[in-house]
């Protein structure tokens, strides 16, 4: 059963510790058939994802959030 059913919870973009669970350590947003989620949830999980790293609470490789702070003289 979805996650997400479960608890009562609609996917939000705000909530990135939630959403740091549905992405893989590529960086991609994992599958219905990996995280078990509805098609529904898993659309509006899509979209949350994404909403969330066009306004940088997430990154979108896992090499953005590891390099973040080795810039140098910027």
């Amino acid at each position: 059963m979805c996650a997400f059913t479960v608890e009562g919870v609609v996917p939000d973009y705000k909530d990135v510790d939630r959403l740091r669970r549905y992405i893989s350590e590529q960086g991609k947003i994992e599958p219905t058939r990996k995280t078990g989620t509805s098609a529904k949830n898993q659309r509006l999980l899509a979209q949350a994802i994404k909403r969330a790293r066009y306004l940088a609470l997430l990154p979108y490789a896992p090499e953005h959030s590891i390099n973040i702070g080795m810039r140098s003289g910027r």
